[in-house]
């Protein structure tokens, strides 16, 4: 006797989303989780906090005239899981050969410009943003947390100094690295679709 299963393009497209996903973040640091206690949500939203705040002290230091790539390579470092593992990175205004920023160097560039190998970079967190916020709007709790791997998914909210406000849309993946620090291990941003345009 054979059983078929109706599966809609929808669930499997979710359910692969969520596989590759969770195994994209594995790395040998995380594959052994039992020393770790488990993420928290408390933890994934002072990550995204940290995140939020890191853009606006790389701005407040370029204002500043200080060492303004010294704060992003210290913002990559400590949220990025560069160093322990494979971060999939698709930033806002990313194009061409170098949409996805594989590299720790090519996030770095995003963040601030200055690398010959992304001439296209003007430095995203120069724009004088004064306030960074976010929400995690996907559901009605937009963060998922299976084991070391949390999810979330939402809105960032960037304000310049003019007091003009961009809003992205946004998924971040964290992983609890070896140092038990939550770090990114997908952030992919984007402009939402505007059907006007």
């Amino acid at each position: 006797m054979m059983v078929s299963i109706a599966l809609s393009k929808q669930s499997v497209f979710g359910a692969t989303l969520a596989m590759v996903v969770l195994l994209g973040c594995l790395s040998p640091a995380s594959a052994d989780s039992t020393e770790q206690p488990p993420i928290t949500v408390a933890e994934v939203n002072a990550a995204q906090q940290a995140w939020c705040d890191g853009l606006v002290e790389i701005s407040k230091v370029h204002q500043a005239n200080g060492d303004y790539r010294a704060v992003a390579t210290q913002l990559i470092d400590d949220l990025y899981d560069y160093e322990d593992g494979k971060v999939f990175f698709k930033p806002t205004l990313a194009f061409g050969k170098n949409t996805f920023r594989p590299t720790r160097e090519g996030a770095i560039s995003y963040f601030v410009g200055g690398d010959d190998s992304y001439p296209e970079d003007s430095g995203f967190a120069l724009n004088n943003w004064t306030e960074v916020t976010y929400d995690n709007n996907a559901s009605e709790n937009g963060v998922q947390i299976h084991g070391d791997v949390a999810i979330t998914m939402g809105n960032v909210y960037l304000t310049d100094a003019k007091g003009e406000q961009a809003m992205v849309d946004k998924t971040f993946v964290f992983r609890r690295g070896s140092d038990g620090k939550l770090r990114l291990c997908v952030h992919k941003s984007s402009l939402p679709f505007d059907p006007a345009d």
